[in-house]
């Protein structure tokens, strides 16, 4: 299963229907189709998505409702899916709809899931709930423009949500019965529960080029699970052996850049064999420029993503949107008065523009602090320092 759009309705803290396309937007010409990532016909999808807003914009917001997204379409209870706190603030009666584009060996299909809650007669605790849900899906062959990619008005019905499916638990997706029959479902890693949580999240022996790249003083490490207590080996060259019983004691050894860095990418090593998602928010944080801006190249590198893996992060870091060729893979977040994300490809049509200038210039605007909050700050400081 490749995901081609997301499309979010009456989400609480959105401003509006929000649409995040996978589908590269602008013109695709020969250059382009070096590193974006061929779906059918002239359709391509970009390898990374990158989403850009200053602090409480909501770009953490975003990547935890793709998320929920993807473990929905991978069959997981809504109710089991770590990031359905996003669905929290609905009220009663109120609902939202994740109506979700994909295609599968010849076949575009339209998952529209529609969600709500319900409150227990018994004790008054809550629990999501599919409300209504449809899927409807078209041949590949019939889709000749961009334009009539999502139109679904003729497309074949797949099945609906009906109440003589006593066998489907009220908060599980009908795309279970497709996921059976074809194997459709997405490989997804997810970093962004780690985001104020800085340790590895990969148990194994880990590749001495991935060791190497981060800190060439390590000759090895290896991190088992046990039934009380880890069994970790880390020897860097030259000295002795280290034995340890926590992940959390390697912080003690190894730099936080270096352990954000080992659990990244790895997360990318399985994301390229799987053909998969990986979603890392802030992606910037413990990193250097140059590590950042690595793995944006490896999975704009064909001849690395040779499966098609994508790569979605959330970053205050401008500067590495100018590692992007095109404008259609990145996402101005902002929140005013309720979130939104707008493509970049719809404000800039031109490539060839510095992409971090224009950010940080407010230009776009709402996209660097107010002029105003900052005088503010700036004569409260001058205040308490005299």
């Amino acid at each position: 299963m490749k995901i081609l759009k997301i499309s979010i309705e009456n989400l609480p803290h959105f401003k509006k229907k929000m649409d995040i396309d996978f589908v590269a937007q602008q013109r695709v010409d020969s250059d382009d189709r070096e590193y974006l990532l061929h779906a059918f016909s002239n359709i391509y999808t970009n390898p990374v998505l990158s989403f850009i807003g200053i602090n409480a914009s909501g770009k953490t917001t975003i990547l935890k409702v793709l998320s929920f997204v993807i473990e929905l379409l991978n069959n997981k209870p809504i109710n089991s899916i770590e990031s359905k706190e996003i669905l929290d603030d609905m009220e009663s009666g109120q609902h939202v709809t994740f109506s979700s584009f994909f295609y599968h060996e010849g076949i575009l299909y339209k998952l529209e899931t529609s969600i709500g809650k319900k409150e227990s007669p018994v004790d008054g605790s809550t629990k999501f709930i599919i409300l209504d849900e449809t899927l409807r899906s078209k041949e590949i062959s019939r889709i000749n423009t961009k334009k009539s990619l999502y139109h679904f008005e003729n497309a074949n019905w797949e099945r609906s949500r009906n109440k003589n499916e006593e066998y489907l638990m009220e908060d599980v997706s009908i795309i279970v019965a497709l996921n059976k029959k074809q194997d459709t479902k997405s490989f997804l890693f997810d970093m962004s529960k780690l985001t104020d949580h800085n340790m590895l999240n990969v148990l194994g022996r880990y590749p001495k080029e991935i060791l190497t790249f981060l800190d060439p003083s390590i000759e090895y490490l290896d991190c088992r699970p046990g039934d009380k207590k880890d069994d970790i080996k880390l020897k860097f060259y030259g000295r002795n052996e280290i034995n340890l019983n926590s992940l959390l004691e390697l912080n003690r050894y190894l730099s936080s850049g270096t352990i954000k860095g080992l659990s990244v990418f790895m997360g990318a090593v399985f994301a390229f064999q799987e053909s998969g998602y990986l979603l890392v928010d802030e992606l910037e944080n413990h990193f250097n420029r140059e590590i950042v801006s690595t793995l944006v190249r490896f999975f704009m590198d064909k001849r690395i993503n040779k499966n098609g893996a994508t790569l979605i992060f959330s970053t205050h870091y401008s500067e590495l949107l100018d590692e992007f060729e095109r404008n259609d893979g990145i996402y101005i977040v902002r929140n005013r008065g309720g979130i939104t994300a707008e493509n970049l490809s719809n404000i800039l049509k031109r490539n060839d523009i510095k992409k971090s200038e224009i950010y940080d210039s407010g230009f776009l605007k709402g996209t660097v602090p107010a002029y105003e909050a900052y005088i503010v700050l700036k004569r409260a400081l001058i205040k308490i320092n005299r």
